[in-house]
């Protein structure tokens, strides 16, 4: 059986949400799979809210010998870079001496 990590559609007409899945590659795209591995909200106004991943279950399935789509892949290294956070500016607006 040759596991595959790939992107398995769900929502409604023009509202389009994809779930990050492990399986078997005979399967059809929105059939029946192993594992739910995260999600991805292409509409999410948020970018912290549009890729979620279970890095620690994507590392498991690869080590098992699972092939990701390219896409996957992409939206893994998305989720695993992690947000860079503003830096203050040492300003204080509307102080004044």
């Amino acid at each position: 059986m040759a596991v595959t990590i790939r992107l398995s559609r769900q929502g409604a007409k023009k509202n389009p949400q994809y779930l990050i899945v492990a399986v078997d590659s005979a399967k059809k795209r929105d059939g029946e799979y192993l594992e739910n591995l995260g999600h991805y909200y292409p509409k999410a106004k948020s970018p912290q809210d549009k890729v979620k991943v279970n890095l620690e279950a994507v590392a498991a399935w690869k080590a098992k010998g699972a092939q990701m789509s390219q896409t996957v892949g992409q939206l893994v290294t998305i989720a695993s870079v992690a947000p860079v956070p503003s830096k203050p500016t040492g300003k204080s607006v509307g102080a004044s001496k």
